[in-house]
């Protein structure tokens, strides 16, 4: 696990928000954080409502550019799997998984090979070729975490999606993501679940107030989280 993946150096995001009057406020949902991402490690991120998780995974995919600070690819395919996450709504699930497993850097052919597999673990049915717009937030779901999964990246930025949909479809996608990090596939966790973070990660990390709060060991962040959550 020593390889790094992702670097970020001292990052920042600000969101522009109207004020009383006119006047322009600032919302900053991450404050100068450093962090690195190692190969085969699986990274909690914990944290309240609103304290900037699902942007540090934007920030990490590329799929938004910070404000300032510096994010560095090692070279890494990274993939955000969150809910209805890069999908175009008019196109079918099909056609998603095709050129999401392109977005990725697979050929098509090799995509192609694959979109059976895909459908079959999504469980859509007839479903994989009707317009994702047709599709409830837990079909999408399933949708994305099936094209993440079946189709590997590097590094797997996952964005609660573990914690949607039925018990079922829940219960399969953790025993997937157990076999995956068993395999020694990278992934950063966004989730809500102390408990899932403990048995999946082998390092967690907190934001609060966007910015990142850690203890020498994970034993000791999840102390910490706890005592930031009553």
């Amino acid at each position: 696990m020593d390889r790094v993946f992702l670097s970020l150096k001292d990052i920042g995001v600000r969101f522009k928000m109207s004020g009383k009057g006119g006047g322009k406020t600032y919302n900053e949902p991450l404050k100068g954080v450093s962090l690195d991402v190692f190969g085969g490690e699986t990274l909690g991120i914990l944290g309240a409502n609103g304290a900037g998780k699902s942007t540090l995974l934007k920030v990490m995919s590329g799929s938004l550019k910070p404000d300032y600070g510096d994010v560095i690819n090692h070279g890494a395919s990274v993939s955000l799997l969150a809910l209805q996450a890069g999908f175009d709504r008019d196109l079918s699930g099909r056609d998603n998984a095709l050129f999401g497993g392109m977005l990725l850097g697979y050929r098509r052919k090799d995509v192609v090979q694959r979109l059976e597999e895909i459908k079959e673990y999504a469980e859509l049915g007839d479903y994989f070729d009707e317009p994702v717009r047709n599709y409830s937030s837990g079909m999408a779901s399933r949708l994305g975490f099936a094209i993440s999964t079946i189709i590997s990246p590097d590094v797997l930025l996952v964005d609660e999606v573990l914690s949607v949909g039925d018990a079922h479809f829940r219960q399969k996608a953790e025993r997937t993501m157990m076999q995956k990090i068993a395999c020694g596939q990278t992934v950063v966790l966004v989730s809500h679940s102390r408990g899932q973070i403990a048995t999946l990660c082998d390092r967690c990390v907190i934001l609060n107030n966007g910015e990142l709060v850690q203890g020498e060991t994970q034993e000791d962040t999840l102390k910490i989280y706890d005592e930031l959550m009553r």
